[in-house]
């Protein structure tokens, strides 16, 4: 592609060099530049790209994107400057892939909780209708039924353009993707063109990374400031922040709700471990989806569905056919007819709306095993530690993927969330299998175990190191084999 084409959408502020040459390919990894390559130069949250351009000087690198110019200029290559690298990257990586997102009707959906459940569910219902869609999110990326390992909740802005451009090579004309407070700042969406935008809720979480919760909120909302006019913007009008969203947004603006007036309204009708009947705009549907937060993303998806032009009645009848989405409130039965939840929970407010959830269908008792990420907010710890042991029976702290911190003082940050009365309801084993086997070998029947955390993951991160561990698994063997 001939420079000039590819840096139309950037409008850089200069262009010094060859004004016009041929790039075989677009990076952003000084390691992959090839001769002919254009390098973008991006400043992330622990390496500036920029440090890196001298060090292409023998590598046939036909033209460098940065916000600052190298002290040395090198003849023979193209130099561009623009404001920001991260949002250029995003358009140029769009143009250099053909723009796959004006091809699709793509939705993005964000928000603390249900992020994953949504977009995989928008996908599944585009399938349901008859079309060939494609999904971006934390368990899995789908190119129509091609799985695709995903690394994380939203890829950098060229692998998502790649992504997107095969779902248009696939035959696909929807897609769904998560779009994570991290990706918006970082302007991992930038260039993309959005049908719609939906917002789940708000509740405290990556901290570690934003600071504070006004700026997590403000990264979030920056997704739908750059929704374009003909686009949807639908949020959750039971969260205070959901009217915030919508404030200078420029797409049309819908809400969805359990509790008050909105475009789509749901009440529960009856609650069961195994599936809840709802009423969607006056509408009753059998679902296999269990709990209040899970009426909520159905909602969502409904309305969101509906907005892309589905027709209610075919949305109702594919609602009833849809199943949850891996490790999200997952039932794993034992001999003894114990069973075990296996959930992603992993934020103060998903626990809460699980173990809510499991007590609504009246168990004998509850027991929850729950730790918390390593590396990550740590003032979140002794919350979810206070409201597991709040609404559970018996609660068993221990790891969840302790990364390169000490796991023991992640525990301590935990415990530090009990009190007096509380503390003789908590137990503190560090090894999660362990953790998992006690809860199996102390349950009686009409229990239920939650195991929360980890969800779909198959693996644990210890030491920086990923070991097999699937919590399906070890529940599996702890209730039926042990």
């Amino acid at each position: 592609m001939q420079l000039l084409q590819l840096i139309q959408s950037i409008k850089p502020k200069q262009v010094i060099g060859p004004k016009n040459p041929e790039i075989t390919a677009l990076t952003f990894d000084s390691r992959k530049v090839t001769p002919g390559s254009m390098f973008v130069a991006i400043r992330g949250t622990s390496v500036d790209g920029h440090t890196f351009i001298p060090l292409l000087e023998h590598s046939g690198v036909g033209a460098i994107v940065c916000e600052q110019l190298p002290d040395k200029l090198l003849p023979g290559i193209s130099y561009v400057v623009v404001d920001n690298t991260s949002v250029a990257l995003g358009y140029l990586s769009s143009e250099w892939f053909g723009n796959p997102s004006r091809k699709l009707k793509l939705v993005g959906v964000t928000g603390t909780n249900g992020k994953t459940t949504t977009a995989t569910l928008i996908y599944e219902m585009a399938r349901l209708t008859g079309h060939k869609a494609g999904l971006l999110s934390t368990v899995c990326n789908y190119i129509e039924t091609e799985a695709v390992h995903a690394t994380q909740t939203t890829p950098d802005a060229y692998s998502i353009n790649e992504l997107l451009a095969r779902m248009v090579d696939a035959g696909c004309t929807y897609a769904a993707m998560e779009v994570s407070s991290h990706a918006a700042h970082q302007h991992r969406i930038a260039g993309l063109t959005f049908a719609g935008g939906v917002f789940t809720n708000l509740t405290r979480d990556h901290l570690d990374y934003h600071k504070t919760v006004q700026a997590y909120l403000q990264a979030k909302k920056s997704f739908f400031d750059g929704l374009p006019a003909e686009a949807f913007a639908l949020v959750n009008a039971d969260d205070k922040v959901g009217a915030v969203m919508l404030q200078n947004c420029a797409a049309k603006h819908f809400t969805y709700s359990l509790q008050t007036i909105a475009d789509f309204t749901c009440k529960i009708i009856e609650s069961r471990l195994d599936g809840t009947l709802l009423s969607l705009n006056g509408h009753e549907v059998e679902t296999m989806f269990t709990g209040r937060f899970n009426a909520y993303n159905l909602t969502a998806v409904y309305g969101a569905c509906c907005l892309l032009g589905w027709q209610p009645d075919e949305v109702l009848t594919n609602v009833s056919r849809l199943v949850p989405v891996a490790g999200r409130f997952q039932a794993v039965r034992g001999k003894d007819g114990i069973i075990a939840i296996v959930d992603y929970a992993h934020t103060p407010d998903a626990v809460v709306n699980v173990l809510e959830t499991i007590r609504e269908v009246g168990p004998k008792r509850i027991i929850t095993v729950v730790g918390a990420g390593g590396d990550r907010d740590k003032g979140k710890r002794p919350i979810m530690a206070a409201e597991a042991v709040r609404l559970s029976d018996l609660v068993i702290l221990t790891s969840d993927n302790p990364r390169t911190e000490e796991p023991r003082a992640i525990l301590a940050d935990m415990e530090a969330g009990l009190t007096d009365q509380t503390r003789s309801r908590a137990e503190v084993i560090v090894d999660r299998r362990e953790a998992i086997r006690r809860a199996a070998a102390i349950a009686r029947p009409g229990d239920v175990i939650l195991i929360a955390g980890k969800g779909h993951e198959d693996y644990q991160e210890i030491n920086g190191v990923k070991h097999h561990f699937d919590d399906r698994e070890e529940a599996s063997i702890a209730l039926n084999e042990l």
